[in-house]
């Protein structure tokens, strides 16, 4: 009884492998991009910290508008 269902769930497991690889060879051929293939890395340049050296990201460091910093203690720092 016991190996009959561990048969069963190794039988369903290889069927979903494969459908997986028929349907991705299918989507490819037609040119179609799955959803988590589509998702390429974005490049985010970033910037350093004229204090501390830190590299931060533009979107989220602290600016007076000529550099960029990683905190407000930085930013007064370079201040003084």
């Amino acid at each position: 009884m016991l190996r009959a269902l561990l048969e069963l769930i190794v039988l369903l497991l290889v069927i979903r492998a494969a459908w997986r690889v028929i349907g991705s060879m299918v989507a490819i051929s037609a040119g179609v991009r799955r959803s988590s293939a589509s998702r390429e890395p974005q490049t985010v340049k970033l910037v350093r910290d004229p204090v501390c050296g830190t590299y931060v990201s533009p979107d989220t460091a602290i600016t007076d508008g000529k550099h960029y910093f990683c905190s407000e203690k930085c930013r007064n720092e370079y201040a003084r």
